[in-house]
């Protein structure tokens, strides 16, 4: 959500109406009512003019824009167009964790893995923070899996067949996704593939996974999907 401030400072720049309309909505957190959008732009210092009727522009924004019951919002695509402007709460420092991602993205061989990786990039340079977390976190974890696969399986095996003797030997990446994703760590750590501390981080980015996967009240901001990114990138991607 654009903050009052960062609203007060791009309402005034020469923009054209449909795109100070949509800094208007994404200042909101929920749909709004055009009552609600003349009133923020007022306390942002912007008096939108009587002659403007916000629906007859947003309603032509080529879906930028959303009208539901409930009043406007932005879309994904609106906010993707207010980033191209240069509209993000994105620090420089998480912005580098964007940057330093997509130099690894070239050296990722896996095409399914890659795909991951790209698709969680372009989620966290648009502000969809819980898909940024979840889809960097898929490909996290394929990176692990083709590790092992490639050259720990044996051992991975022994250590699951011996934590659970009903394990059925693991012969592709595919086969690893039978075991739950913390005990998969478990096991990692358990061959020396991952030191205990790391393991810990990577469990905590797990965790957070978990919380942004499904339905809730939790707030997630883009400094925090950039340092669930940076422990990925710091000790998966660049490692395996």
């Amino acid at each position: 959500m654009l903050s009052l401030s960062d609203l007060k400072t791009w309402l005034h720049r020469d923009l054209s109406q449909l795109d100070k309309l949509l800094l208007i909505l994404a200042s909101f957190d929920e749909p709004c009512q055009v009552k609600d959008m003349r009133e923020r732009a007022r306390k942002a210092g912007f008096a939108m003019p009587k002659s403007w009727n916000p629906s007859a522009p947003l309603g032509k924004s080529k879906g930028l824009a959303i009208r539901t019951p409930d009043g406007w919002e932005i879309s994904d695509s609106g906010r993707l167009h207010l980033t191209n402007l240069g509209v993000t709460k994105t620090s420089p420092a998480a912005v580098q964790v964007a940057t330093d991602l997509r130099v690894v993205l070239q050296s990722i061989g896996d095409d399914d893995t890659r795909a991951f990786a790209e698709e969680a990039i372009r989620c966290y340079e648009v502000e969809l923070c819980r898909s940024a977390i979840v889809m960097s976190w898929l490909a996290a974890v394929d990176v692990l899996r083709n590790h092992v696969h490639a050259n720990h399986l044996a051992a991975f095996n022994a250590e699951a067949k011996r934590v659970d003797s009903k394990w059925k030997d693991a012969k592709t990446t595919d086969d690893m996704g039978r075991m739950k994703e913390s005990d998969f760590l478990d096991r990692l750590a358990a061959i020396s593939m991952l030191g205990k501390d790391v393991k810990e981080q990577l469990k905590g980015c797990l965790k957070l996974r978990n919380s942004c996967g499904h339905p809730n009240s939790l707030k997630i901001g883009s400094n925090a999907v950039a340092h669930h990114i940076e422990i990925l990138l710091l000790n998966v991607f660049r490692k395996y």
